[in-house]
């Protein structure tokens, strides 16, 4: 795994966070070899719109606290898939709908999945 440590730890307050606020499907995939803008790109999914706000804003709350930095936040307003990138990783908080309708873990699947 080319992740780096960071990314790594990252990751793992983020699972953290979701598991919190009930977030269900948590996937994490190294991505930092075909990807290099980033090193990990994070899945979780949510039954309802209210529970993907509620997870997106567990995750920022548990990232500030461990001092990490959200650079950009999207999709809030619609609350169907929420982009929120932190440099080293971004995270994706989707409607479990959304989630298998685009079916963005299909472009990575040749991706590691980072062990939480």
């Amino acid at each position: 795994m080319t992740a780096s440590d960071r990314a790594v730890a990252m990751a793992r307050v983020v699972n953290e966070a979701s598991l919190d606020k009930l977030g269900e499907n948590i996937v994490a995939l190294d991505v930092s070899i075909p990807f290099a803008l980033t090193d990990i790109f994070m899945f979780v999914s949510a039954r309802n719109e209210r529970q993907v706000v509620a997870i997106a804003d567990g995750i920022e709350e548990k990232m500030l606290e461990n001092k990490y930095k959200l650079l950009r936040k999207e999709g809030k307003s619609t609350a169907r898939w929420i982009l929120m990138d932190y440099g080293d990783m971004i995270i994706h908080v989707m409607h479990e709908q959304e989630r298998v309708f685009y079916d963005i873990e299909r472009l990575w699947k040749d991706a590691p999945v980072v062990k939480l």
